[in-house]
């Protein structure tokens, strides 16, 4: 039992896991890409630039969702360690203030950067890139939101962030954040133009993976244009709705109840015919019309429109694993707090945005460099419990800084890697 409890212990951190991320961030060159990437043009505030970027990547790593919790990290003998002085919140909100547009795409390319660090890391020959939106909710008085699709709480105000996310390695490539009134699809032929100048070389090969908000001949033109492949969920308009429930097409039984078929059409805005997989599956039977004037209103039909030569069975098979990026955004919104930590400016918050999610594929870099296949895509709030939260003293000598941690703690030897 503790019977009385004294604030007298000095050099104590409970975060000893932030050495970890903060020492490969800065062998793989991250603070220097930083430092050079990012420039303002105020000679004041590019002299305190790196302070306040690493100050953020501390809180990001620890997982703050509120500007006022990285007084948390103030005095953290760890974080001085590394030369991080932690300055009061209204500080840090003024510095996050001086970005603008021009600054916060100088971020995106930053993110470019290190996505491709990952890429190099992995030596991928073709890679799957998921194009997905995800709406904020917003209760302040931020700029740049609007009423727009919320389903959480419908009227009220948001931001719509969109999102390109690497599905082979769970790293974000880039985004943005948008009004809360801006349609799905919109900027998205713009990203992919980014995108495919960013990181398409002969060697690599790009299949763009989207849902039905991104049904649009504008998209596909652009991903045909660049020499990608493609896989976008379409939309059951007349018509294809019309061809595919003819008596003249016949579709082919698969895996759990799904037929397919397939087609080559173009919708009556399109220019030319491209090649539709769609797939069928048996309505329930409380959902099926005892007496149907009407073939095929059994059955629920799926639409897809793609250029790859995959049969129509591995077509579905493809875009149901989709559902990983829902899984990344997920994570990104609730490890990383990704639309909670928001100021009233609307260029910090889309700099706080691209500040998470260079922590979030700094997180892989650190996994891809220390961990195992196994722990690659674990989710980051594990990674936290298991490396980052955990007490330890630091002291000095005369020579050396050294960094006390229990002698039971059963992940010692990710420490001693990354110490080797």
């Amino acid at each position: 039992m503790i019977h009385k409890i004294v604030f007298a212990a000095r050099n104590l951190t409970s975060n000893a896991g932030l050495f970890l991320l903060l020492e490969n961030a800065k062998a793989n060159g991250i603070f220097d890409l930083i430092n050079t990437g990012l420039v303002f043009d105020r000679p004041s505030t590019n002299k305190i630039k790196m302070n306040h970027i690493k100050t953020m990547l501390c809180g990001h790593y620890i997982g703050i969702d509120r500007l006022e919790r990285i007084k948390l990290l103030q005095g953290d003998p760890l974080v001085e360690a590394f030369e991080i002085s932690v300055k009061e919140p209204e500080t840090v909100s003024r510095f996050l203030g001086n970005f603008n547009h021009k600054t916060t795409q100088m971020m995106r390319e930053i993110n470019f950067q290190i996505f491709k660090k990952l890429l190099r890391k992995k030596k991928l020959k073709s890679i799957t890139i998921d194009i997905d939106s995800s709406v904020v909710n917003v209760e302040g008085h931020q700029e740049g939101t609007a009423k727009g699709y919320n389903p959480k709480k419908p009227g009220n105000v948001c931001y719509n962030i969109q999102f390109a996310f690497c599905d082979e390695l769970k790293a974000y490539i880039t985004g943005f954040v948008r009004s809360g009134n801006t349609y799905t699809a919109n900027g998205a032929a713009e990203m992919i133009k980014e995108i495919v100048a960013h990181i398409k070389t002969d060697d690599l090969e790009i299949l763009f993976r989207m849902d039905s908000g991104y049904f649009d001949d504008e998209i596909i033109t652009t991903i045909e244009s660049a020499g990608c492949q493609y896989l976008i969920k379409g939309k059951e308009y007349p018509t294809l709705a019309s061809q595919v429930t003819a008596p003249t097409i016949s579709f082919t039984k698969g895996d759990e109840n799904r037929e397919t078929t397939e087609l080559v059409t173009k919708l009556n805005t399109w220019d030319k015919d491209r090649r539709f997989v769609v797939s069928r599956v048996l309505k329930p039977e409380k959902d099926r019309s005892q007496l149907s004037f009407l073939e095929g209103s059994d059955f629920k039909y799926f639409y897809f429109v793609t250029n790859t030569e995959l049969s129509s069975e591995k077509v579905v098979i493809a875009y149901e694993k989709r559902g990983n990026a829902e899984n990344y955004i997920k994570e990104a919104k609730y490890d990383m707090a990704v639309g909670r930590l928001l100021l009233k400016s609307f260029w910090a918050n889309e700099a706080i945005f691209q500040l998470m999610m260079l922590s979030y594929n700094l997180f892989l870099l650190f996994k891809f460099d220390f961990l195992g296949i196994s722990e690659f895509r674990q989710q980051i709030k594990t990674f936290r419990l298991k490396y980052v939260f955990l007490a330890g003293k630091i002291i000095r000598t005369a020579r050396y800084v050294v960094m006390k941690l229990p002698a039971k703690y059963p992940f010692r030897d990710v420490y001693e890697k990354c110490m080797a």
